[in-house]
C-alpha cells in the first residue's frame, strides 16, 4: 500500500512538472531605453519631427496670413477676384495638409523613418529574448513595458538586465 501511494505520488509530481510552464518577464521599454543606439534614433526622430513640424506650421501660418489679407481686401475685390482668391487660399490649406499627413500621418515619412532607425534595434532585442527563451527552455516571455500585461510580476522573474548584458549594453 504504501509504494502503491509512493508510485502515485511520484506520478502525480511528474505529470505536473510536465505541465507546468517556464515564464519570465521582460521590460522592453527598460531595455530600450538602456540602449545608446536608441537614444540617438530617437533624439534624430526628434529633430526630424521639429524640422517637419516647423515647416508645416509655417505654410499654415502663410495661409493664415493670406486668409487675413483677403478679409481686409474683400470688400474692394470683385466676385471673379474674391472666387479667385478663396480659390488660392483653399489650395494653400490643401498642401499644407496634404504635407502634414506625407510626413506625420499613418506610414508617413516618421513612420519610415522610425522603421528604418528604430525597427533594427527592437529586432536586436527580440533576437536576443527568442535566443534566452530557446535556451532557458521558457513557454513564456511576458512584456511588462505595456502596462496592462502584467498585473504583478516577481522582481527575480525580470530578465531584462539578462537581454541587455547578451546585446552588450552595460549597466
Amino acid at each position: 500500500m504504501k509504494k502503491l501511494f509512493i508510485t502515485a505520488a511520484f506520478i502525480l509530481a511528474a505529470a505536473w512538472g510536465a505541465s507546468a510552464q517556464r515564464y519570465c518577464v521582460i521590460d522592453t521599454k527598460y531595455i530600450l531605453e538602456s540602449i545608446p543606439e536608441y537614444k540617438e534614433s530617437q533624439k534624430k526622430l526628434d529633430a526630424i519631427a521639429d524640422q517637419w513640424q516647423k515647416e508645416i506650421d509655417a505654410k499654415f501660418q502663410e495661409v493664415d496670413k493670406m486668409y487675413k489679407s483677403y478679409q481686409a481686401e474683400q470688400v474692394m475685390l470683385t466676385e471673379e477676384l474674391k472666387h479667385k482668391r478663396e480659390d488660392e487660399i483653399v489650395a494653400k490649406e490643401k498642401d499644407a495638409k496634404d504635407l502634414q499627413k506625407k510626413r506625420f500621418g499613418y506610414e508617413g515619412d516618421l513612420f519610415k523613418k522610425r522603421e528604418e532607425l528604430v525597427k533594427p534595434i527592437q529586432d536586436k532585442i527580440y533576437n536576443a529574448v527568442q535566443k534566452m527563451a530557446a535556451s532557458r527552455m521558457y513557454d513564456f516571455v511576458l512584456d511588462k513595458s505595456g502596462g496592462a500585461t502584467v498585473i504583478f510580476s516577481d522582481p527575480k522573474l525580470d530578465k531584462s538586465d539578462e537581454i541587455l548584458k547578451s546585446l552588450g549594453v552595460k549597466k
